[in-house]
């Protein structure tokens, strides 16, 4: 996306790596690379948690801090004078990147984009890979599970999977009705 010349960045160099406004608020010292690679921070409440990285993420933060030079207590991503990136900043290069995504995927175009979303859209993907709610909630650092009830409730996948369940594939559509032998039977009781 955008100008730059290097895959998996912006047009700063910066890596594309935006799950919300958590971003905001990251020091180098935050991210922890290697065996059990992971990133700290800190959510709604003041709520710390440690987030897993991926292979490919794991790769990328690693280029991209051995590029920028610092201390472990300076913000992990940041202005060109050195500053923490604000939560206004991280939502501009979120709608940038969502209209040059809309060059591909029309659809985009008409959706308003901004760092939450990316949230639920993790939370839905985690959701329709069959993770349990219960781990997604702690995923996303929230308090409790029925926090996350909204992503179950909005997936119809999971919808039309409870009610595969529910109908037997043998019984055919439509109401039942009893044979004369069971109406006759009730009768009797």
């Amino acid at each position: 996306m955008g100008g730059s010349t290097r895959p998996g960045h912006d047009d700063a160099g910066r890596p594309d790596w935006t799950p919300g406004s958590e971003l905001t608020g990251l020091d180098r010292a935050d991210i922890t690379l290697g065996i059990g690679a992971h990133v700290r921070c800190e959510g709604k409440g003041r709520k710390q948690r440690a987030v897993p990285l991926s292979q490919p993420l794991r790769a990328l933060l690693h280029d991209w801090m051995a590029e920028q030079t610092g201390h472990p207590n300076d913000p992990l991503f940041h202005t060109r004078t050195g500053r923490r990136l604000s939560r206004d900043a991280i939502a501009l290069r979120i709608s940038t990147h969502a209209r040059a995504a809309a060059q591909h995927c029309p659809s985009l175009a008409s959706k308003k984009i901004h760092p939450h979303t990316l949230r639920h859209s993790c939370a839905m993907s985690l959701l329709q890979a069959g993770v349990d709610t219960t781990v997604i909630a702690l995923w996303l650092g929230h308090s409790g599970i029925r926090s996350t009830d909204a992503y179950v409730h909005a997936d119809i996948n999971t919808k039309e999977k409870a009610l595969a369940l529910t109908t037997p594939a043998t019984v055919p559509p439509g109401r039942y009705r009893p044979p004369d032998k069971i109406l006759a039977f009730l009768e009797t009781l």
